[in-house]
């Protein structure tokens, strides 16, 4: 089955950029930096949400990540399914920090207990089968509105939305050109998928 090794968000100061996402959410390997001046504007397609256990460590991240230099695009706040907010970075990646649970059930954490990587496209069924005959299995899939697809050891889980409808849900317009800003690192790759996100082959892994 492949999977995401990690994802490489391209900013203009990644060393900025790389301080940034270990002081707001303690990122490290999962999400990497290159340097990149390509133009873009407006949305650039995808979100990066965080999932965590409770409201008090969404809280916890959220504040991090604003104190850290991000911009609220969504106050932190109950909702149908539970709790969130999100904001965008310095870099201009969007982040959506969420748990399902309405309640806390301890102290504030850190902890981060999933990463998914959203891509807005045209049109999910189409992508889907794409994906799929690249290798990915599908997790979750809510017809020709949204996909998930197993993860398996992956640290990251790809998830698919209509562009329109995640640019809503992280409060942004969905207008945007120029480069998505984003290289999906994994096993499936290289290759360019019909929205333009492109994926690079992971490096093999080191032998002792």
């Amino acid at each position: 089955m492949a999977s995401i090794e990690n994802v490489t968000l391209e900013a203009a100061d990644p060393t900025a950029a790389k301080h940034f996402y270990a002081t707001a959410f303690g990122l490290d390997t999962q999400v990497r930096l290159r340097a990149s001046e390509a133009p873009a504007t407006g949305f650039r397609g995808f979100t990066l949400a965080l999932t965590v256990s409770q409201p008090a460590t969404v809280n916890s991240l959220v504040d991090a990540a604003l104190d850290a230099g991000a911009t609220s695009l969504k106050p932190a706040a109950k909702s149908l399914w539970g709790y969130g907010g999100v904001v965008q970075a310095p870099d201009g990646a969007i982040w959506k920090v969420a748990t399902s649970a309405k309640k806390d059930t301890g102290p504030a954490t850190r902890q981060i207990d999933e990463i998914v990587l959203l891509l807005g496209v045209a049109d999910v069924a189409a992508s889907k089968r794409f994906y799929v005959g690249r290798g990915l299995a599908v997790g979750k899939s809510f017809g020709s509105r949204y996909v998930e697809f197993a993860a398996g050891a992956s640290p990251v889980k790809l998830a698919l939305y209509k562009r329109r409808a995640l640019a809503k849900d992280v409060g942004v317009p969905p207008e945007g050109t120029g480069s998505h800003g984003l290289v999906i690192s994994g096993d499936a790759g290289p290759f360019t998928d019909p929205d333009g996100f492109a994926w690079e082959a992971a490096p093999p892994a080191p032998t002792s």
